[in-house]
């Protein structure tokens, strides 16, 4: 296949997400000279912009803000020449001109790309406990760094046990009195040198083999219910916020039906972030995948890219 053989396009890659994955596949396709547009999104927040500090993020030894990070790498993806619009992607669809080419819908106007680079991310999930909802912003929270200064010498509850739990109730032991972390099982899954740290912390008290059953309070959370996994007896903790962070779901609804993802609704990729469908390839945290950090994703965004760029070319007979 040539380029004379193609109709009209508008992109040679468009890449829906504006997190890690995507700015890097932006960073690298702009400075390829590939015509690529970003869509940041609007609806949805990329979970690195909500992280207060991040240590293991290489050639930044003494860490840095997750949204600092990112405004770093936008900076780096402007300063190339990306095309960068703040819009949701609303429908992803092959184009009835040409099976080679994608048509992604956003704000109402249709693009045509030969490749997609779905880097949408993913969102935490929530318990759907009694009181979740009706205190979510008056208690409830998904976000330590957003949040955590409103519990200065108050009591609070982290729901979790891996990275992000642990993570969050060391950054919570800035401000609140007391943080009790509530976990299903006898021990955490949070890294060895987080856990160090927290059962270091005086601050930190642990609720072994125990879930969170109820949320309560009046107008304001007061406190929790928590029952024992394996007896069910419920006991009660006072508490003037409740943290959970239990687990993430992938932003993947746009592609759903489109390629093939995993039962937790994640992409299914190839080592080269090649999806299913011809032309569509996924990095970071909506990939279904092992390991989920910022240098992880930023590796599949440059993965990614790296695979369109050779799938476009292919299509444009242009391969080396």
């Amino acid at each position: 296949m040539s380029e004379s053989n193609l109709p009209q396009y508008d992109y040679d890659a468009m890449i829906i997400g504006g997190g890690p994955a995507g700015y890097t596949a932006g960073i690298y396709a702009a400075r390829s000279g590939m015509k690529a547009l970003l869509l940041e999104g609007v609806s949805t927040v990329s979970q690195i912009t909500i992280t207060d500090l991040i240590e293991n993020y290489p050639g930044i030894p003494d860490g840095i803000n997750g949204f600092e990070l990112m405004q770093l790498f936008k900076k780096q993806a402007l300063n190339f020449g990306l095309d960068i619009v703040a819009q949701d992607a609303a429908a992803l669809a092959k184009s009835a001109d040409h099976p080679a080419v994608w048509e992604v819908t956003a704000a109402g106007k249709t693009f045509k790309t030969l490749s997609v680079i779905a880097a949408t991310g993913a969102q935490w999930n929530k318990l759907g406990v009694p009181g979740e909802e009706e205190f979510a912003g008056r208690g409830v929270s998904y976000c330590a760094t957003c949040d955590g200064p409103f519990y200065r010498d108050k009591d609070v509850v982290v729901v979790g046990g891996g990275d992000t739990a642990i993570q969050e109730a060391l950054f919570l032991t800035h401000f609140a009195r007391k943080v009790t972390v509530i976990h299903r099982r006898d021990r955490l899954r949070a890294a060895a040198i987080l856990q160090k740290r927290a059962f270091a912390e005086k601050k930190i008290e642990f609720a072994w083999k125990a879930k969170l059953a109820e949320i309560t309070g009046r107008e304001f959370v007061t406190g929790v219910k928590v029952a024992d996994v394996e007896s069910g007896k419920i006991s009660e903790l006072s508490a003037d916020g409740v943290f959970i962070f239990v687990g993430l779901t992938p932003n993947t609804g746009l592609f759903r039906g489109v390629v093939d993802m995993d039962e937790g609704g994640y992409i299914i990729t190839d080592e080269n972030m090649r999806a299913s469908a011809a032309g569509i390839f996924a990095a970071g945290d909506c990939r279904a995948k092992r390991f989920r950090q910022v240098v992880t994703a930023a590796g599949d965004g440059a993965n990614a890219l790296y695979s369109a760029e050779l799938y476009v070319d292919e299509l444009k007979g242009q391969s080396y």
